[in-house]
């Protein structure tokens, strides 16, 4: 499957940015991709806004279209047409380098697969973004151990994530998703990979993360789930999409 271009002129422009305490706004956004003769419309026409601080759930069958939606907020997919705005800033007016640093220093991503390099420690598997975004090295020691803390695994600092449980791999993920201290959380299907009740367990330190105990700024959170149970106990609001468009969207 290829992915069909973008067409020129076929973006917002920035008059329509959004306002202040808008994380993501999305207007008229489409994803389309080349199947041999056919053309499938992954995304067709989304338009929605994520107010900063919200914890939403996309909810949708497999193939609805909700993680190319959540890649494309990601800046990971370009748009085929319509434009994505995240903080502010319009991703398809960055280029790749500009998108990347808006990445690592902006959003923080969390996979079903862990996506944990296995020849590194814990330590130096959270550490990564910051050397990548060319952090000195006393703050980012000083940053691993904050990430670490938050998810409960300063303890297993040392190890590798082959002697890790999948929960376990699953925290080293979130930890290093948030030691840029990200102001957006994007995850797909973070839980798909582990039984109910590290599932659980899980979900409950993303409601930490979006809405933290001890006073400080909240994370928006977008989750892409499958399962409405899950988004019904730890969302505030559920998105669901079918056929690449938003069927329903319900505040909680």
């Amino acid at each position: 499957m290829q992915p069909l271009e973008t067409e020129p002129g076929d973006t917002t422009g920035s008059a329509a940015s959004p306002a202040a305490g808008i994380a993501i706004r999305a207007v008229g956004l489409t994803r389309r991709y080349q199947m041999g003769g056919a053309t499938i419309r992954a995304v067709d026409g989304i338009s929605i806004e994520i107010r900063e601080g919200e914890f939403v759930a996309l909810l949708g069958a497999s193939g609805s279209g909700k993680s190319t939606l959540l890649n494309l907020f990601a800046g990971l997919d370009r748009a085929s047409s319509g434009a994505v705005f995240v903080l502010g800033r319009e991703l398809g007016a960055m280029n790749s380098m500009e998108l990347s640093r808006h990445r690592n220093h902006t959003i923080g991503m969390v996979f079903q697969s862990f996506n944990l390099l296995s020849r590194m420690t814990v330590m130096e598997n959270v550490e990564l973004p910051l050397r990548l975004g060319e952090v000195p090295r006393p703050e980012r020691a000083s940053r691993v151990n904050e990430a670490l803390k938050r998810v409960g695994l300063t303890a297993r600092a040392g190890h590798r994530p082959g002697e890790l449980s999948g929960g376990e791999q699953q925290r080293v993920a979130i930890a290093r998703a948030l030691v840029n201290r990200p102001r957006v959380l994007l995850a797909d299907e973070p839980t798909g990979n582990l039984d109910s009740r590290t599932g659980e367990e899980i979900m409950g330190l993303m409601t930490e993360i979006n809405r933290p105990a001890d006073g400080a700024a909240a994370t928006t959170v977008v989750m892409v789930t499958h399962e409405r149970s899950l988004a019904e106990r730890y969302a505030q609001r559920m998105v669901t999409i079918a056929d690449g468009r938003v069927a329903s969207d319900e505040a909680r």
